[in-house]
């Protein structure tokens, strides 16, 4: 697959310690975008999805895969078998896209469905300047949504994710 990037432990990519994955191609060019360089399919370098795996393996504190962009649905056959190789390694993966969800359901983009099987949290939509916001949690501009994409599924509707209290698997002892 081409990619622009690797970063191996992202904290700005979905929660936990990640590996972050920068596909390299995007048809959509943003205004704004913080990934110009990955817009250009012919750019960056071609790596083998095993090659990414290893290195993805190979720090025992990861929590997660991200597939960000460029964007992955361009190479989604390969996204999908990296992020399949992600969930063997108990990893549960992000993709972020500029396509929607709705869009993606079509099924006419090659290995969209596949790469939608195989991803935990969708970040869909584009980025849009007029809305970009520090705030928005794992998002570049208030306009996308995070999915938690099983869930969606499941229900036949977006299910939007929500954020896991940090504190919930600790107990407090009755008094």
């Amino acid at each position: 697959m081409r990619i622009a990037n690797t970063v191996s432990d992202s904290i700005v990519d979905g929660p936990g310690l990640r590996f972050t994955v920068f596909t390299q191609g995007c048809p959509h060019h943003c205004p704004g975008c913080h990934n110009p360089d990955t817009h250009d399919p012919a750019g960056g370098r071609a790596v083998g999805v095993e090659e990414l795996a290893e290195t993805m393996g190979s720090n025992p504190l990861t929590d997660g895969l991200t597939l960000s962009g460029g964007e992955p649905f361009c190479q989604a056959e390969e996204c999908a078998a990296l992020a399949r190789l992600a969930h063997e390694k108990g990893l549960n993966v992000w993709t972020y896209t500029g396509y929607t969800y709705e869009r993606l359901l079509e099924g006419d983009l090659p290995g969209a469905l596949e790469l939608l099987e195989q991803t935990d949290v969708l970040v869909d939509g584009p980025f849009r300047l007029a809305e970009k916001s520090y705030e928005a949690l794992f998002r570049g501009s208030a306009n996308q949504r995070l999915i938690d994409v099983k869930k969606s599924r499941a229900a036949g509707t977006v299910v939007l994710w929500t954020r896991p209290d940090p504190l919930a698997h600790f107990v407090r002892p009755e008094s």
